[in-house]
């Protein structure tokens, strides 16, 4: 069975893949008042005195909510609140899998940017951290900072940072088998987005210096039409101005290719003559020595 299908099959069949458990067995009536009136009543009492003992006496120091107003979920595009409820799920899921963690999936049913602030803030005192998921671009730029200002907790955007580090731990991966230096390494970051223009940033700040940054058009300039704050600043960060062409030319010769854009999928012609070229080869004969020695 198709992936995808199965995806709906199990979720059908489970009815989404989260659950509450508890940590208190309530057992009789003396574990219920322990757990409800009248024994909650002193932990209230104490918050109210200390409202950082809500981290202590709570669920609240391991439960994180995870964010999103459905406008730019995986490659779907804007697919709406609830249509982007199971991406959420399956984050919350990977939280407690991997790390631990409690999670709430949230979605917020608005493409307003301070409508979902707001509601981000009111909700604050239930969470020891929000992850923001899925939020189209240049608004999550905003959502994001604003968030960072005036929340009390910590906040974090997958899409932007999630992304980069873990595209800047394949890229020196890459390149420690290919004997490379991150410094001098030609790297092409194809789609310029929230996930894209991070990623380039952040290759930036650890090194690199050899970075073109394309969209659907070429080389990202100052007079694309749809140019946020975060692709300005890289555009002279990386002396964009300077380079032109689209991305079959700009990657001749590059060592590391990051497809971030949904266009580069599909361009068959690129990928037969890209494949072919000295970096990649050099990778797969390693990879492949190395698959023989394991």
């Amino acid at each position: 069975m198709d992936v995808r299908e199965l995806a709906v099959q199990k979720k059908r069949e489970l009815k989404g893949f989260l659950t509450v458990g508890t940590k208190y067995e309530l057992k009789d009536a003396h574990d219920l008042s322990v757990a409800y009136t009248p024994g909650v009543a002193e932990p209230c009492l104490r918050i109210k005195d200390n409202e950082a003992e809500s981290f202590e006496l709570t669920c609240r120091s391991n439960m994180v909510a995870v964010v999103s107003d459905g406008t730019r979920v995986l490659g779907l595009g804007d697919i709406g609140a609830a249509a982007a409820l199971p991406v959420m799920e399956g984050k919350s899921l990977l939280f407690k899998k991997f790390g631990d963690v409690d999670c709430i999936p949230l979605v917020v049913d608005t493409k307003d940017a301070d409508t979902l602030i707001n509601t981000v803030k009111l909700l604050q005192k239930n969470f020891a951290g929000i992850n923001l998921e899925d939020i189209s671009s240049p608004k999550c730029y905003e959502v994001e900072n604003r968030l960072k200002e005036e929340l009390e907790i910590p906040v974090f955007h997958d899409d932007q940072h999630g992304t980069a580090i873990a595209c800047l731990a394949g890229v020196k991966g890459a390149l420690r088998l290919v004997k490379k230096d991150l410094a001098t390494a030609k790297i092409i970051v194809n789609g310029a987005g929230a996930a894209g223009a991070n990623i380039a940033r952040l290759l930036y700040l650890a090194g690199a210096r050899d970075i073109t940054l394309l969209v659907s058009s070429g080389v990202l300039h100052k007079d694309y039409k749809r140019l946020d704050s975060l692709q300005a600043e890289l555009i002279d960060l990386l002396k964009l101005e300077e380079k032109h062409g689209n991305l079959a030319e700009n990657a001749k010769g590059a060592d590391i290719l990051l497809g971030v854009s949904q266009q580069v999928y599909s361009q068959k012609k690129f990928w037969k003559t890209w494949l072919t070229t000295q970096s990649y080869s050099q990778w797969l004969t390693l990879t492949q020595k190395q698959h023989m020695l394991t």
